[in-house]
Order: structure tokens, then C-alpha cells, then sequence
């Protein structure tokens, strides 16, 4: 049995607070909500922290503020996520992302913070400490050579969050706050290419806020491609969100990738080609080729790495055919396992 190392708790009952005790505790301390991928983590000695400091108690992170737009608090449980009324019925993306985030275990444990700032997964990596050391470990975590890659000099660690993609198609927004004060940016830019320091997010921020612009006409959907229908991470994310004519013709689209790089990859070039375009089958093959192309799984995670390649436009096709009508209820249920 691997069990937790020993550490400090601390449970703040303000956003202010945390962000003190964090700004004092420097790199000795780390932020815990539901918990569910760093305590995991902590029982394998990837990240031992003498002291963890508590959000639950936290007042103001759970809020849900509906219009204009939709303001979500970062300490919200993924089931909560899901059970909300608004994210449902205007931001279905999210709504389909956040319901296939792991199992209903962890939903009702996981936050929607947490999964926005989800570790970065790696075979190489998410291994005992014993099985770490016999490779010489990985440069993640005390090596010095990314083993999935061995001429490569940056670790190819991939992100495996599910919200994050549904959420950057939507256009959202996330709140910062540390001691020093508190910034504002796009959820794209949360983001960097690198399976170690993935995330802009300083090491003494707190991400309490998720801001949605208003649904204005947009649609969204989510599609997820995993071993089993439940508990796994994504082996591939495609979200999709588009704004249409009457007839049709599409104003504005953005297509996002995830679990195919160490961040979520906005397609921009398939983005940019579905505007002014009807989704005909021939324009949402060729979206599909475009976004592919932005692909580049590695072999770090479940399933054939060519074969991951190759199901990209299958799996754009679905959420542009979702979002031009198409009934997909049967093949969701045989991908997903879930109505969605």
C-alpha cells in the first residue's frame, strides 16, 4: 500500500487567506480542493508538499452567477458543474465535458479548478517511486531524460484535462488572485507547451473564477475518446463551438484539441476555414484534415499512438455533425457509453 507522506493542513476560510498562507509557505506549500489527482500523486512521492491548504472552505468559490454570461466559482465539484441548469442549457460543451470527467466518485470530488489545472499524465511518469527509480526516473521528476522522446528537451507529459478544451472553444475567461493582488486572462493562455511547467499560473496564484461570455447564438459539443466509458482519462478531447446564420452559414467557429499535446491546441487553421461555410460533408472532412494536422499525440498513453493520429478527423466530424444537427445519440452511446 502507497501511503501519504507527512504534511501540514491548513484550512483558510477566504480567498485572502489562502493566498497568504500560500505566499508564506513559497514552494513548501500547495493548494488541495477535491484532491482527486494530487493525493494520487502525493502517495507516489511526485509531489510532496510539508504543507497542503485546504479551499473547501473557502467562501465564494462555489458561486454559479448567470448573466450577462455565465461566472462559475473554480471550487465548484464537477457534479455540481453538471447539475447546473445554465451550463446545460447554453453551454452544452462544457456540460458534456464536465459529465465525462473520470467516474461519479470523483466528479462529486473533483473541481472544476482542479481539472483546469489537472497534473500533466505520462506512462513514464504516473508510476510508483520504486518503478520511477529503475529507469533512472524521468525528467518530470528527478531525471533528466524525457523517455518518450530521448533526444528531446522538453518533457512530452500530456495534458488530460476535459473541461479545459470545451471551455477554451467557448471563449472562457479565469481569475488569478495571490497576495499580491489578481489578473485576469483567457483560458488558452493558462496554458504552455510543456509537459513540467504546463501551466502560466504562478506557483502563489489561486484560480478561483471561471468567466463564460454570453451564449449569444453559440452552440458547443464535446467528444471524448478513452479505453472505457468511465474513470479514464482522454486519450483525445474535441470541442467544438460555432455561431450560425439561418441558413446555415457559419460566422465564427473554434475548434480545440486536447490529449494530443502537453496543452489544449486551438485549430485555428480549421477554425478559420469553417467561417462563411456551410457544415456540408465536404467541409467538415476538410475541417477535420486541417485540425489533424495539429495533432501530435505521443506514445506516453493508452492505445496505438497511429492509430490516435488517424481518429482525429472521425472525432471532429462527430461534434461538427453534432453541432450541424446530425442525430448522434447512437454512436454517443456507443463511444461514450453515456446520452449525452
Amino acid at each position: 500500500m502507497m501511503r501519504l507522506p507527512w504534511f501540514q493542513y491548513q484550512a483558510p476560510a477566504s480567498v485572502a487567506e489562502a493566498a497568504r498562507m500560500l505566499a508564506g509557505e513559497g514552494p513548501r506549500g500547495m493548494l488541495i480542493a477535491g484532491g482527486t489527482d494530487l493525493l494520487p500523486n502525493m502517495k507516489r512521492r511526485q509531489q510532496t508538499p510539508a504543507t497542503l491548504i485546504s479551499l473547501k472552505r473557502v467562501e465564494g468559490l462555489k458561486k454559479i452567477a448567470d448573466g450577462p454570461g455565465l461566472a462559475l466559482g473554480a471550487g465548484l465539484t464537477l457534479t455540481e458543474v453538471v447539475g447546473a441548469l445554465a451550463v446545460r442549457e447554453k453551454y452544452r460543451g462544457l456540460w458534456q465535458a464536465a459529465a465525462q470527467v473520470a467516474s461519479p466518485h470523483l466528479r462529486n470530488m473533483g473541481t472544476l479548478g482542479g481539472n483546469l489545472c489537472l497534473d500533466t499524465r505520462c506512462n513514464y511518469y504516473n508510476q510508483n517511486e520504486d518503478w520511477r527509480e529503475a529507469i533512472g526516473y524521468c525528467m518530470k521528476k528527478e531525471g533528466k531524460t524525457c523517455w518518450v522522446a530521448t533526444a528531446s528537451k522538453r518533457c512530452l507529459a500530456v495534458s488530460s484535462t476535459d473541461t479545459a478544451p470545451a471551455l477554451i472553444a467557448l471563449g472562457a475567461r479565469v481569475r488569478l488572485v495571490s497576495a499580491a493582488g489578481e489578473r485576469e486572462l483567457e483560458l488558452a493562455s493558462l496554458y504552455n507547451n510543456d509537459g513540467i511547467a504546463y501551466l502560466t499560473r504562478s506557483a502563489d496564484e489561486i484560480l478561483t473564477e471561471v468567466l463564460l461570455p454570453e451564449a449569444g447564438g453559440w452552440k458547443s459539443t464535446y467528444w471524448k475518446l478513452r479505453r472505457r466509458g468511465s474513470f479514464d482519462f482522454p486519450l483525445l478531447g474535441v470541442a467544438a463551438a460555432a455561431r450560425a446564420a439561418p441558413d446555415g452559414t457559419v460566422l465564427d467557429a473554434r475548434l480545440v484539441l486536447g490529449a494530443v499535446s502537453s496543452q489544449p491546441i486551438v485549430a485555428s487553421r480549421a477554425s478559420e476555414y469553417l467561417a462563411g461555410r456551410k457544415l456540408t460533408d465536404e467541409v467538415i472532412a476538410e475541417a477535420g484534415a486541417l485540425a489533424a494536422s495539429r495533432a501530435k499525440p505521443m506514445d506516453n498513453t493508452d492505445l496505438d499512438v497511429y492509430w490516435r493520429k488517424e481518429v482525429v478527423p472521425s472525432y471532429v466530424g462527430y461534434a461538427l455533425r453534432e453541432l450541424r444537427g446530425d442525430d448522434m445519440r447512437a454512436l454517443r452511446m456507443q463511444t461514450a457509453r453515456q446520452a449525452l
